[in-house]
């Protein structure tokens, strides 16, 4: 069996349509709070679309010495920036050196990628936060993003090559191509079709550190990642392929094969459900194949219903919740949470108590 892959949750960081930190979210989602709206975009039917945006006096204003920097750069790169550096400052809350990040953008659409070159170093000069740039990397991965950089942080990690990093995902559907294209696509929810994702946008950070990590360096444990695992979909939405589920039940397997004699059985699942009835059937093929390692009745969570679909930030939100539900005592652990992008990537991680 593979070596157990585990680290120590030092930090959490959020910006979301119902919270502008990770504890305000949290709270927003316990409380039931919504923040799904009619917007002043209309869709193919000329009804308003309902979003989860935030209000542009949420988000903070760009730096000014970054106005000439990215005065070339898209809209939905720019955004990008401006909600992430917030959550990251929150995340990195307490570290006393650089460290690497290891960050989940969108799919780049067919027309060409939103996020130009540079947008690490965009980030560092909003937040001010001093990353080890050059140890960091970029996953343009989309929805799923977040849990393959936090599988790839437990993998780093166990090298000891580093004892603290950071791990995060941020998206916007704020964006008028997008959501044209979506909407042509027939996938958004609105006019007479209700199966359909709500756009939304966000940001999500962790601070992970090796088992003990907390104590040596004088941080809080806010939680634990007891393993990850990841896999791909031959039969993606945008593929010809028949879609038979099979990537994310490959990425339970091996997310199991990493933590089943370590771990008590699931007894929460936060789902990657946007509200696509599309996730359905993959869903049910990777609890079927592996239903020995849920407890019956197991609780099931879709934050997607407050806030909208997050694209890249919600792999990280959902990991943000479980893990101060658990902290908090209003959720029992282990927490499976997974992820299915709109293209081949699938990935789930396990998330305990401190």
């Amino acid at each position: 069996m593979a070596a157990r892959l585990a680290a120590e949750i030092l930090g959490l960081g959020a910006v979301t349509p119902v919270g502008l930190t990770a504890g305000a979210t949290a709270a927003a989602v316990r409380a039931g709070i919504t923040r799904l709206r009619e917007s002043s975009i209309h869709d193919k039917y000329v009804a308003p679309l309902v979003t989860g945006f935030l209000d542009e006096a949420e988000v903070p204003p760009l730096l000014a010495v970054l106005a000439a920097p990215l005065e070339a750069a898209t809209e939905r790169h720019r955004r990008m920036v401006r909600l992430a550096a917030p959550a990251l400052q929150e995340a990195a809350r307490g570290l006393t050196h650089r460290v690497p990040l290891l960050l989940a953008l969108p799919e780049a659409p067919p027309w060409g990628d939103p996020v130009h070159e540079g947008f690490l170093g965009h980030l560092v000069e909003q937040s001010g936060v001093a990353l080890d740039v050059k140890q960091s990397q970029v996953l343009r991965l989309g929805r799923a993003g977040s849990l393959v950089a936090v599988e790839r942080a437990l993998e780093l990690l166990a090298t000891r090559r580093v004892p603290t990093l950071l791990v995060g995902g941020v998206d916007t559907y704020r964006d008028a191509r997008l959501l044209a294209m979506l909407d042509a696509e027939g996938r958004l929810h609105n006019g007479p079709l209700p199966d359909g994702l709500i756009p939304g946008e966000g940001a999500a950070f962790l601070l992970l550190g090796r088992p003990g990590e907390g104590q040596r360096q004088g941080l809080p444990v806010l939680g634990q990642l007891l393993g990850g695992g990841s896999g791909a979909e031959p039969g993606h939405r945008y593929s010809e392929e028949p879609y038979l589920g099979e990537g994310l039940s490959q990425a339970f397997r091996s997310l199991f094969e990493r933590v089943q004699a370590q771990s008590s059985r699931v007894r929460c699942v936060y789902t990657g459900f946007n509200g696509e009835r599309f996730w359905t059937k993959e869903w049910g093929v990777a609890y079927l194949r592996h239903a020995r390692h849920f407890e019956e009745g197991v609780r099931i969570e879709h934050p997607v219903e407050s806030m909208g679909d997050l694209g890249a930030a919600l792999g990280g939100v959902m990991v943000m919740l479980a893990a101060t539900g658990l902290r908090k005592g209003y959720r029992e652990g282990p927490c499976l949470v997974w992820c299915s992008s709109d293209r081949e990537e699938r990935a789930a991680v396990l998330v305990d108590g401190a």
